[in-house]
């Protein structure tokens, strides 16, 4: 498999994610070329100095190239545009997607010479914007070596090999679904402090030092729950198809996961009530409505109610 120091990137995806990281990959001295069917989109990662292009096949035979993509279906359509002519080195799929893709992925870009890995990453904006992501990582060990100068860029070092392709879709989605199960047992649990007349800063804070603490009780409900900012930069959307994935990837090897499909049914009521856009930290607004000043939703649009 070949290996390069040529820095020139192509990144697909120029949403809050792909736009960060795309200027982060810049600033670090990459060439950078980004894609996005949006207009707007590539407008924003223009004014930010990045180059663009409106079509994908523009960027074939990129030596690197990095995705941040809304679906598995979109990767699948991507990725062989991308091989489509010679000189890919390798292909790093930031996406939350699943198994199976990466692993007929990864087997199209060996056949054809070049490295995919899988590697959905954590860490949000700001840790897109500043270098610091961490990711789960599946792919090969050549595929790894061949992928680890742009990985490095992103996360600083920070990612864990989980083994061959698609184990880092399979532990990301974990991840995703212990957070979702968090977000709204920590809502809950703040919606009782509430009722009883304690304030749900004081019990989020008190309940972070002890065994009960999360960074969703740590950062999540004090910085964009409780005060009513709601603007982490991750859609609802998102994260109810994340949880309601994680199920059906388990349920694909025979395993039941009841509490987590529960869970995942949950974030499917929110989304209903509230829509794909809403943030997803307004989980919070179904689930423990008292503790959020916007209150709770009383339609598909995500109105609040009014007493």
């Amino acid at each position: 498999m070949n290996t390069s120091t040529d820095r020139r990137i192509a990144v697909i995806g120029l949403g809050s994610m792909g736009g960060a990281m795309a200027a982060t990959l810049h600033k670090a001295g990459w060439q950078v070329t980004g894609f996005d069917p949006s207009e707007s989109a590539r407008t924003a990662a223009a004014e930010a100095g990045i180059a663009v292009t409106a079509s994908v096949e523009e960027l074939a035979g990129t030596p690197y190239a990095v995705l941040s993509l809304p679906a598995a279906s979109v990767v699948e359509a991507t990725v062989p545009q991308l091989l489509a002519a010679p000189g890919t080195i390798a292909v790093i799929d930031t996406t939350t997607s699943e198994p199976a893709t990466s692993k007929q992925l990864a087997a199209l870009a060996e056949a054809r010479g070049a490295a995919f890995v899988d590697a959905p990453v954590s860490g949000g904006r700001d840790g897109a914007a500043t270098g610091t992501l961490s990711a789960f990582v599946g792919a090969t060990d050549a595929a790894l070596a061949a992928a680890e100068p742009v990985l490095l860029a992103l996360t600083g070092g920070k990612y864990n090999h989980i083994g061959g392709p698609g184990s880092g879709n399979v532990v990301k989605l974990l991840n995703n679904v212990l957070a979702a199960a968090n977000l709204v047992s920590v809502g809950e649990a703040l919606g009782v402090a509430k009722a009883y007349g304690i304030d749900p800063a004081k019990a989020a804070a008190s309940i972070s030092e002890a065994s009960g603490g999360s960074k969703v009780s740590a950062n999540m409900y004090p910085n964009w729950v409780l005060s009513g900012t709601h603007d982490s930069g991750f859609s609802l959307g998102l994260m109810a198809r994340d949880a309601a994935l994680a199920v059906d990837v388990a349920a694909q090897i025979g395993e039941n996961p009841s509490l987590l499909a529960a869970v995942a049914g949950q974030w499917q009521e929110a989304l209903a009530a509230l829509g794909p856009r809403a943030d997803f930290t307004e989980i919070a607004r179904t689930v423990a409505p008292a503790i959020t000043p916007a209150g709770a939703p009383d339609s598909k649009n995500g109105t609040t109610a009014v007493a």
